[in-house]
């Protein structure tokens, strides 16, 4: 007999722990997912029409800020609604659209990783990066970051959603995460589970040893730069990613693979994850990067000049 899903909608029941408090997190959400929306539409912009940065690096920073915009969309506005003291229901297809966060954290994981081989390649073969970095290749390699967080979300939702939901429908969770729908199921949920932690954990493992490797070869090739100066511009082009991949491996690590984690805990690192780690990004990426706020203020002086001359 084929699996069906009885239920029809589910009840988010908001994040544990916070009754008296949807008023104040609602207006403090509310401004960090605006932040999110405007820092990485800047970011994005900047690099599609700054010709300054049509290069490997910032073409994989733009691809981030798509990221970081699905990221936060997935569940900022149902959580946001939630809040507001509107309706907590989610018909059973809007739940499966939340799964799309899974796609997304996969596919930024992988990009991750490909953005740490950029900076090696760049730093540690410098003559050689813009022929082994060249447009097709970094094409391919964003392609690859796509088609493998797509399968990866299709494992998981195909899991997850081939099982029976026939009793209760309360989501203990803000989101439909996998580990808050599973409890729900009627049937056997040990395969979603195992191969939910397995795939999860696994990945974000090999990419973060993937990283480990590629900037300890970094490491080692700036200690052998002659000048200060020249360790110093390699040191800068690089903690800014490594500061937005710690950013988001420490989140993805603390909920994933602690055996029994609070779930106030859960939800507060996830809430980072989802919305703070997407704000951050383009603050850790513009700040500390000349060329991007070159290309943002340009853009801007552009923007003014156009509406005077209106």
């Amino acid at each position: 007999m084929r699996n069906h899903t009885a239920v029809t909608e589910f009840i988010l029941l908001g994040i544990p722990e916070t009754e008296s408090l949807e008023t104040v997190l609602f207006f403090l959400f509310t401004a960090i997912y605006l932040c999110t929306l405007t820092g990485n539409v800047l970011i994005l912009t900047a690099v599609i029409w700054s010709s300054q940065l049509h290069t490997p690096m910032y073409f994989f920073l733009g691809n981030l800020s798509v990221f970081d915009l699905g990221f936060s969309s997935t569940t900022a506005p149902k959580m946001l609604f939630c809040l507001s003291g509107q309706s907590r229901a989610i018909s059973s297809q809007g739940c499966v659209s939340q799964l799309f966060y899974h796609f997304l954290g996969c596919t930024e994981c992988f990009l991750y990783t490909v953005m740490a081989s950029d900076r090696f390649v760049a730093i540690c073969h410098p003559l050689r990066y813009m022929v082994i970095m060249s447009h097709r290749v970094c094409s391919v390699l964003a392609a690859g970051t796509w088609v493998g967080g797509c399968i990866h979300a299709i494992i998981l939702t195909s899991l997850t959603f081939q099982l029976s939901y026939c009793g209760p429908n309360e989501v203990g969770y803000y989101f439909c995460d996998i580990p808050a729908v599973l409890p729900l199921a009627c049937g056997d949920t040990s395969l979603a589970q195992r191969v939910g932690f397995t795939n999860v954990g696994l990945l974000s493992l090999i990419c973060f040893f993937l990283i480990l490797v590629c900037y300890t070869r970094i490491g080692i090739s700036i200690s052998k730069l002659g000048s200060a100066e020249g360790r110093q511009r390699a040191f800068s082009t690089c903690s800014t990613h490594v500061t937005a991949i710690l950013c988001a491996y420490g989140p993805v690590v603390i909920i994933y693979l602690q055996p029994n984690p609070s779930a106030l805990l859960g939800a507060v690192i996830q809430i980072m994850n989802n919305l703070v780690t997407p704000m951050l990004n383009p603050l850790i990426y513009s700040l500390r990067n000349k060329d991007v706020k070159s290309a943002l203020r340009n853009l801007c002086l552009r923007r003014s000049f156009a509406l005077e001359n209106k």
